[in-house]
């Protein structure tokens, strides 16, 4: 029954496969239900019997409350400040999602892809119904010792994000390494917090350094990817997981409920699985072999004598094991950089399950549930999985929103004594960056976002559309690829805009996306448009979005 679960979660989170495994496993889930409500009984019994020893141990606890009255509390106990965090499960009407989203080119990278019509968004949505549940409890630790003696001063800890009465679901992805590293203590090196709000039938994700220098109860301070390590090796009760969920809460005040991890082996092959991912590499890339992986087909050898490889600007379609030296790669990158490539390659991930069939074709469920069995492990109930399906079905991956932090402003770099380089984490940006995460796309910024946008190519070089069409759609626009421009190649990238520059306009936002100034647009209002705007994109495109250096 574990490995079934963990199958389950993996389709919905990195290959969106569960909503057609619904009729099938009915049954199963009834039983699953039943099985996850008696083990939430144990586990409340079990922290109300040991009350006392948590208290004498300077542990967290329980509070007690009225689960009728839904919503995040504060308590204190014994002391210490305690979070309880349930979700509200009001079921409401889905937004109009566009569809729109481009489909994925031919797997050569010289090969022209096809974008397909604007399609118009639904006018109304079905609205889902889902049974109110608590979702698991977090146990807030109290204030760092003094007795700690620390490299740095022990942080306070961080102000519990508020949710505004929101129904959220945090989801913790979690990549480990230890299959390549050989050692006993797990470093996740990839950690991406998936948050789904039930209200507003949004998604976000949040991509957390590695680096990241966090406070760990009874160790002190160390970097964030050795927290789930550092939890099994002190046999934490609940587990390495509970020990990292007090561990972001304390220092990022957001709450965890559920986690699902895989190792670099499994993450190739849920790419395999989806059919591989097409992608826009908009930043070029440099590296070496990477252990596991393999370099991508399209990479160039820059440097014979080090084996050096060099992915050029374009667009791709990677294999697993392609995808994950994209994802790993930090040769003139940094983490992250690491971090807004690996968020892409999920998105590209949930586009390819979609594109190819694997959201509606039952009769290919039985491949995806042996490939699928063993390769994520999770604690996500069977139930809330399925309360999320419908969801899974609506969104598009233009509508995902992703958050990161940025190096220098979001954090502080630094050296303790023991020679490792951290980041410290700033209070007054990660705060702000945090209840944006929290925080569902206004109506004007939705509004701002469905402006129409055609990409053409003017480059002289290969699917130049689709990098910038790319590049547009992780700022929320839903850009529509559309080949050559009428002309060969254009000396400089601009944009065309065909509203007149309307009050509320999103060319700003474009300009910024895109790194381009007012000097490149050139106004041509027309009240029967097609399109808001057109992006010609010229031979001096450079829209890098991370932190990378230029190749060697």
């Amino acid at each position: 029954m574990k490995r079934f679960l963990r199958f389950l979660f993996a389709g919905v989170i990195f290959r969106i496969v569960i909503p057609v495994a619904l009729a099938v496993f009915v049954v199963m889930g009834i039983f699953n239900v039943a099985t996850t409500l008696r083990a939430q009984q144990v586990e409340r019994d079990t922290y109300t019997a040991q009350h006392p020893v948590y208290i004498a141990t300077a542990s967290s606890i329980e509070a007690e409350s009225d689960e009728s009255n839904l919503g995040e509390q504060w308590v204190s106990a014994g002391g210490w400040d305690i979070i309880e965090q349930f979700a509200t499960n009001t079921p409401r009407p889905d937004p109009a999602f566009a569809t729109n989203t481009p489909a994925a080119p031919d797997s050569s990278p010289d090969a022209t892809p096809v974008a397909p019509e604007v399609v118009a968004s639904p006018t109304t949505a079905p609205v889902i119904a889902s049974t109110p549940e608590p979702l698991p409890t977090i146990l807030f630790l109290g204030e760092p010792s003094a007795n700690q003696p620390q490299p740095t001063a022990l942080p306070t800890a961080f102000p519990v994000i508020d949710r505004r009465g929101a129904n959220l679901v945090n989801i913790l992805l979690m990549g480990q390494d230890n299959e390549v590293t050989g050692d006993s203590l797990a470093r996740t090196d990839t950690m991406i917090v998936v948050s789904i709000n039930r209200d507003a039938n949004t998604v976000a994700m949040l991509h957390l350094p590695r680096d990241l220098y966090v406070y760990m109860p009874q160790v002190g301070m160390g970097r964030l990817n050795t927290v789930y390590g550092v939890g099994s090796a002190l046999g934490w009760d609940g587990g390495p997981f509970f020990y990292m969920r007090q561990v972001i809460l304390y220092n990022l005040g957001i709450n965890v409920h559920y986690y699902a991890m895989v190792d670099l082996t499994g993450f190739a092959s849920l790419i395999d699985t989806v059919g591989g991912v097409s992608l826009a590499v908009d930043c070029a890339i440099q590296d070496y072999q990477i252990i596991g992986a393999e370099v991508p087909s399209g990479a160039v050898l820059s440097d014979p004598e080090a084996l050096q490889y060099t992915l050029p600007v374009g667009y791709y379609t990677m294999t697993g094991a392609e995808a994950l030296w994209y994802a790993r790669s930090r040769g003139n990158s940094d983490d992250f950089d690491r971090g807004r490539r690996q968020q892409q390659l999920l998105r590209a991930a949930f586009r390819s399950a979609r594109d190819n069939g694997l959201l509606s074709d039952v009769t290919r469920l039985p491949g995806l549930i042996q490939e699928g069995l063993a390769v994520v492990e999770t604690d996500m109930p069977f139930d809330t999985i399925l309360s999320l399906a419908p969801l899974a079905l609506q969104v598009n991956p233009s509508d995902i929103e992703t958050y990161r932090l940025i190096r220098t402003y979001h954090t502080q770099p630094w050296q303790p004594p023991d020679g490792q380089f951290v980041q410290l984490p700033v209070f007054d940006p990660v705060f702000e960056l945090m209840n944006d995460f929290y925080t569902p796309p206004t109506d004007n910024q939705t509004a701002l976002r469905a402006a129409t946008v055609r990409v053409l190519n003017a480059t002289g070089s290969p699917n130049f559309d689709w990098v910038a069409a790319e590049r547009l759609g992780e700022a929320n626009f839903a850009a529509v690829p559309s080949g050559e421009f009428e002309t060969t190649t254009e000396p400089t990238t601009y944009v065309i805009d065909y509203t007149g520059s309307e009050k509320g306009s999103s060319l700003a936002e474009i300009l910024r996306t895109l790194k381009l100034t007012e000097a490149q647009v050139r106004v041509q209002p027309d009240a029967n448009r097609a399109y808001d705007y057109d992006v010609v994109v010229g031979a001096d495109y450079n829209a890098c979005g991370g932190a990378v250096l230029p190749p060697e």
